[in-house]
């Protein structure tokens, strides 16, 4: 019965009503074609080509990277010395860092009066292992202390230091400091 009235509907209608009629669904027709199928293809297209053009710039940044192979592993065996043994302990390396600090005093000449480990610091990819010192030495002494532990090959740093005068009119002078030791696993 709907197809009766739509037939008599469209045989009422003049030849221009009738090709404005046809206009009007073929372009009904091209924009839900477009809604329903070209545009989300296209659009999947270009999410799909943004990927391709991501992936190759990793690919070309992976392939430099890889190209570099050899210098890397010639530079990691430079640095390897700063890097820690898995299988070492707490005790043995806080052990290694106060028997370090006791050699580079008596390369130096300076009187260790007080040393002792006083905790670690954990971070993301090391750990800080903490010593305070107290000694007694020539000024110079002292410098020439402080000048190798911060050139020492084992990541010694020298956080906080005080140094005054032992005594009045002396030459000796007294260093407070606080040394760590950064661990790369």
């Amino acid at each position: 019965m709907d197809i009766r009235r739509f037939y008599t509907f469209f045989s009422h209608l003049s030849k221009r009503e009738r090709v404005i009629l046809y206009i009007a669904i073929a372009f009904l027709s091209l924009t839900i074609l477009d809604r329903l199928i070209i545009h989300p293809v296209l659009s999947r297209m270009r999410f799909l080509d943004e990927e391709i053009r991501q992936e190759k710039l990793r690919i070309k940044r992976d392939l430099h990277i890889l190209s570099q192979k050899d210098r890397i592993i010639e530079e990691s065996q430079e640095y390897k010395r700063y890097f820690t043994e898995e299988d070492l302990s707490t005790e043995e390396i806080t052990t290694s860092l106060l028997k370090e600090i006791g050699s580079l005093a008596t390369k130096t000449s300076v009187c260790l009066i007080d040393i002792k480990p006083t905790g670690i610091k954990e971070g993301d990819m090391y750990k800080k292992y903490y010593v305070n010192l107290s000694c007694e030495a020539e000024m110079v002494k002292i410098i020439h202390f402080i000048y190798n532990i911060e050139n020492s090959n084992s990541l010694l740093r020298i956080e906080k230091f005080n140094i005054g005068p032992k005594s009045e009119g002396t030459s000796i002078a007294r260093c407070n400091m606080t040394i760590s030791k950064t661990a790369i696993p």
